[in-house]
């Protein structure tokens, strides 16, 4: 499995702002924008607090078994890949959720005047910072199940493998 990139999420970030920005400022132009639900972070935060409570559970439960701890109940190998699967995808999505807001959010700055467009503004800088939340979590997770580094390919004193 291959390990979740920071650059990619950023881009992804940077690239559906830019995109949620340009989209909100011609939709406001031709009729009514949206609203920015205020489920958005609710359902943002919950999501990393699944995955950090997810990843602080593994932690303990791989410190125990390293440790051989009597009575530690180990980890399904196929368990924690389908956990640092679903970091990943959330991660991935949070990205996009959050630029999409974060980019309405810009374009509701210009709009402060009324109140109901300030409140929108609100929930999509909530919702961005959720959104990180969920990325945050989702890196944490895929740190405490990454394997240890395999020390067997060089053993000591030998050349490294170019």
């Amino acid at each position: 499995m291959r390990e979740l990139r920071i650059r990619v999420l950023a881009g992804v970030f940077v690239v559906a702002g830019v995109l949620s920005w340009a989209g909100a400022r011609l939709w406001n132009s031709v009729g009514t924008l949206p609203s920015v639900p205020l489920a958005a972070p609710i359902v943002l935060a919950l999501i990393a607090v699944v995955l950090l409570s997810t990843a602080l559970s593994l932690r303990a439960r791989l410190k125990a078994q390293r440790e051989r701890r009597p009575g530690a109940k180990g980890v399904d190998p196929l368990m924690a890949a389908r956990a640092v699967v679903f970091g990943q995808a959330s991660a991935l999505v949070a990205a996009l959720v959050a630029g999409m807001y974060g980019g309405a959010g810009v374009f509701l700055l210009e709009l402060l005047d009324f109140p109901a467009r300030r409140d929108q503004a609100i929930y999509a800088g909530l919702s961005v910072l959720a959104g990180l939340g969920v990325i945050a979590a989702a890196v944490f997770l895929e740190r405490v199940c990454k394997l240890p580094e395999d020390d067997d390919q060089n053993p000591p004193g030998a050349e490294p493998a170019a």
